[in-house]
């Protein structure tokens, strides 16, 4: 027992020893808590140089390694001088590094399958694509151009064909080579006549059925017709003229039948003179006739006629129609018709000055311009000593028509 503390006692002054050493030179230091502790020493092995601190460094426990410049953090421009003109490049003098440009994804990768070879690489493209098949070739039904070795006027001076004057020999000749053959007199005269004949000479005809009509009055239905006709050219004429009108069951009431030759005066009338025979009511009774027909200004149609007849007996009468159309088939024809004498014809029932007149309106519809049936008025009066004479012979001197009717030519 006594052996046993007596190694104890040993141990503790042995460990206490170096714990009093190091209390020695730290003051208010905690003890070590590896003192006592055998350490191998680490002559040739530096202490690290971020665990070598100043402290350690005075007392000869390390190397304190010189503090290495840290690189610089703030303003990369400090100690450079800024020029006062601020409009200078700051940065002039500057070597600027080159911007590195992005890498081709696609650098050093085969483009083989997306790159296909130029199929035509080699080939020679001054031919043009496509040529004409029929390049060369003649094409026996195509028909010349009519206009070839015609100038047009489009064509600028240098395009077009060259026109040489006529040859010296087309000059020298008679004017017309017939007459070296034929008669020059009987030549230029059928020349003249052939001419004329070509260029409005001929001669052509018309019938034209003006009114054809029943016409229904109050207690006497009638009937009434105006037929004309011509033939001949453009300047001469020969006119039939014929108008009458009766009551059904009875004589025509007026008949009469002209012949005329017409001449015309101008594109729009043509004067008129022949001879007129009544058959009704005078059977003996003729005319001479001059007139004048045509187409006044605003297209109404006029037909004017002086009458002398055989026995001295001079009379006149006017019409005038007009064609006023509606549509381009239904047609509204309005007509005035007087007549006049200069003296009475008791024999005739007829005074002197104006003896009658009628005014109507005929409304017609050509089915063709050659067939156009009408339905229409007409109102009739006579005046002055004819109205005398009719009340005399116990006829109305006036009265309404209804009238139905046809217009007709060919």
């Amino acid at each position: 027992m006594k052996r046993a503390l007596l190694l104890a006692a040993v141990s503790v002054l042995t460990l206490a020893s170096p714990a009093w050493a190091q209390q020695a030179g730290h003051s208010g230091a905690a003890p070590d808590p590896h003192a006592g502790h055998v350490t191998q020493p680490r002559a040739n092995t530096p202490a690290p140089a971020d665990s070598c601190t100043p402290e350690h460094a005075a007392m000869g426990h390390c190397t304190l390694q010189p503090m290495t410049a840290a690189p610089p953090t703030g303003d990369p421009h400090a100690g450079h001088e800024m020029p006062a003109d601020r409009s200078v490049d700051p940065h002039a003098g500057h070597s600027a590094e080159p911007e590195t440009l992005p890498t081709d994804p696609h650098a050093g990768h085969g483009q083989s399958s997306a790159q296909q070879p130029d199929p035509h690489a080699g080939h020679s493209m001054s031919e043009p694509q496509t040529q004409d098949p029929h390049a060369g070739h003649a094409m026996p039904g195509q028909s010349s151009d009519p206009h070839a070795g015609h100038a047009m006027p489009s064509m600028s001076q240098t395009q077009a064909p060259p026109v040489a004057p006529p040859p010296p020999e087309a000059f020298s000749g008679p004017e017309h080579a017939g007459t070296t053959i034929f008669d020059p007199e009987l030549f230029l005269r059928k020349r003249e006549e052939e001419l004329i004949r070509e260029h409005g000479g001929y001669v052509t005809w018309m019938v034209l059925a003006d009114q054809l009509e029943y016409r229904a009055q109050e207690g006497r239905d009638g009937y009434k017709w105006d037929i004309q006709g011509w033939y001949g050219g453009d300047y001469d004429k020969l006119w039939l003229k014929s108008e009458g009108e009766g009551e059904f069951g009875h004589s025509p009431e007026q008949a009469e039948v002209q012949a005329l030759y017409s001449r015309a005066l101008d594109p729009w009338f043509n004067l008129q003179a022949g001879i007129r025979h009544d058959f009704r009511p005078n059977s003996d009774r003729t005319h001479l006739v001059v007139g004048i027909q045509g187409l006044a200004p605003y297209w109404f149609e006029v037909d004017g006629q002086l009458f002398l007849s055989n026995k001295g007996d001079v009379t006149a009468r006017f019409e005038a129609e007009y064609d006023q159309r509606i549509t381009n088939k239904l047609i509204l024809q309005p007509l005035v018709e007087f007549d006049l004498a200069a003296q009475d014809i008791p024999e005739l029932g007829i005074g002197s000055g104006l003896s009658s007149a009628e005014i109507g309106a005929r409304l017609r519809y050509e089915f063709v311009p050659e067939f156009a049936p009408y339905v229409g008025v007409e109102y009739e009066r006579s005046f002055g000593d004819t109205a005398r004479f009719a009340r005399a012979a116990g006829e109305d001197v006036g009265g309404w028509s209804f009238l139905v009717g046809l217009r007709s030519w060919f």
